[in-house]
């Protein structure tokens, strides 16, 4: 954090708004550190079960909460409010709002991103396809269909919320990921916000031919979702509008990325090759594949990783998405009460040197990458009456690292090249014990930065450079070099192998739960 009284400079700020809390963050530009910051938390509603639901307006008041007190502490800190010269907006991707644009009212909780609901929707789309494929649709949009993206849970939405369906009839629905929702609030709302998205984000809805990066009407056609709803798409990097209310009134709102893509640009993933890992309510690993999109065959997506100004080149990347990480521990402490606060895991965990055979596969939403499998459950298996709490908060933590390492074996064998380490960051990251097992179990070095918010940073990086703002060079020759902590693994190739190949037999069980039916034996035994 700043010292008081120093001169830092042109400040950027950035939102990064999650699936478990919203931040403001400020940074000086001239040297990538973090100042100050200020965070309040999201609440989820769960109404059935499988379903994820946050109310946008509560997401929308807490963007103001925080750049508010983020704003209060640097008078603090000695710093002058004027410094701040732009703004970027970081945010959980897929996570659908549809509202009224007349009124600026939601016409339903916003869907989050790992909500179940539309997997019967995601089935008869899916039957809808020439061969009944789930990747049908890949070619265009490099997504398989899954309950994850929004342009499914839009059709829920067109489907089972009258309010949604009678707006879109009347020409008043707007939709947007939680980016467009916010822009369109902080530029004015119904006063003349603007509706609009980035690249990085629309690449997330099964609506955007990635190819051409705009609105594809043979998509919007396959998922019967009216263009007219949808937000323009620019860049991830240049002025959107302008603050219309607050302490921040009238500063530029320059940078917009999806929360996965601005962690890549904020470990300066910038080259063909190199790679991030994110650890927060889920795990994402990006793969910067440079302007041509890559295909996977192995479960992968193929997804846009920035643009960052509107006459810069598209870069792409493979990414593997883990539906289950951080929310795993939250689980531990929130439904089992076996850890108090979310950092009490480390210590748990490390009072056993093994899980004693236990594994827990934490499909609580199904399971992602690379399997895509909707209809799979968590599971904890392999107990026995020597099982303790720690060994189950072990095998959690486990649990984070092979869903990685999956991942990861998936993407060497799509790229052909082989990473030699891993680039780490999110919350989790603070876990050195988490950070140890990943390098054991994937047997390579994972490589953590001393300042772990890389995605708000990255999104400030996109806001402070756009054209017009101008106060962050992305020039690597004046990129400031990061201080970071590296893990080396200290397993044999053998040991790994045998316990990956535990974890892979305990996914096989995890599998097929929710559509399985129970069938009777065919005979009874007699009396």
């Amino acid at each position: 954090m700043a010292a008081a009284g120093r001169s830092w400079g042109p400040l950027v700020g950035a939102v990064d708004q999650g699936t478990s809390s919203t931040r403001f963050l400020i940074f000086a530009s001239n040297s990538a550190e973090l100042l100050t910051y200020h965070q309040t938390e999201i609440h989820s509603v769960l109404p059935k079960e499988g379903w994820v639901e946050q109310d946008p307006k509560e997401i929308l008041a807490s963007v103001y909460e925080c750049i508010e007190k983020a704003v209060a502490n640097t008078r603090d800190l000695g710093i002058d409010v004027n410094d701040i010269k732009a703004i970027g907006i970081t945010n959980q991707r897929e996570t659908t709002v549809v509202w009224d644009k007349h009124t600026g009212e939601p016409l339903h909780n916003a869907i989050v991103w790992l909500d179940l609901r539309t997997a019967e929707t995601v089935n008869r789309l899916i039957d809808s396809t020439p061969r009944k494929n789930k990747e049908h649709l890949k070619p265009l949009c490099g997504l398989p269909l899954a309950t994850y993206f929004s342009a499914v849970k839009l059709r829920w939405l067109l489907d089972n919320s009258e309010k949604v369906a009678q707006a879109v009839r009347e020409g008043r629905a707007m939709f947007g990921t939680v980016d467009s929702w916010l822009l369109w609030n902080l530029t004015g709302g119904v006063k003349g916000g603007v509706h609009v998205t980035d690249v990085t984000n629309a690449s997330r809805t099964m609506l955007l031919n990635i190819h051409t990066q705009q609105w594809d009407a043979n998509l919007c056609k396959f998922f019967s979702v009216p263009m007219t709803i949808l937000p323009e798409i620019r860049s991830s990097s240049e002025i959107y509008g302008h603050m219309v209310q607050g302490v921040l009134k009238g500063l530029p709102i320059s940078g917009c990325l999806g929360d996965q893509s601005a962690a890549l640009v904020g470990q300066c993933c910038f080259t063909r090759g190199s790679a991030k890992n994110t650890y927060g309510t889920g795990c994402f690993l990006l793969y910067n594949t440079g302007t041509e999109p890559i295909p996977s065959e192995h479960g992968l997506l193929t997804t846009i990783a920035y643009k960052l100004g509107k006459d810069k080149p598209t870069f792409y990347a493979l990414e593997g998405s883990v539906a289950i990480a951080g929310e795993c521990v939250k689980w531990l402490r929130d439904n089992l009460g076996i850890i108090q606060k979310s950092s009490d895991i480390e210590a748990l965990a490390a009072t056993v040197t093994d899980t004693a055979g236990a594994h827990f596969v934490p499909a609580f939403s199904g399971l992602f990458a690379p399997y895509w499998e909707s209809d799979a459950r968590g599971i904890i298996c392999g107990l026995t009456q020597f099982s303790t709490k720690a060994h189950i908060a072990r095998a959690a933590l486990e649990a984070v690292c092979f869903q990685t390492c999956e991942i990861l074996e998936a993407m060497n064998k799509d790229s052909r090249i082989p990473l030699e380490s891993l680039q780490v960051d999110g919350g989790m990251t603070q876990n050195n014990l988490l950070m140890q097992l990943q390098a054991d179990l994937l047997g390579i070095q994972v490589v953590r930065p001393a300042m772990p918010e890389t995605t708000a940073l990255g999104v400030a990086m996109a806001a402070g450079a756009a054209e017009g703002v101008g106060v962050w060079s992305l020039d690597p020759a004046d990129l400031t070099s990061i201080t970071t902590d590296t893990f080396t693994p200290a397993l044999s190739q053998d040991e790994r192998d045998s316990r990956y190949n535990k974890w892979k037999y305990a996914v096989q069980k995890a599998m097929k739960w929710e559509g399985h039916t129970h069938k009777e034996p065919d005979s009874k035994p007699t009396d």
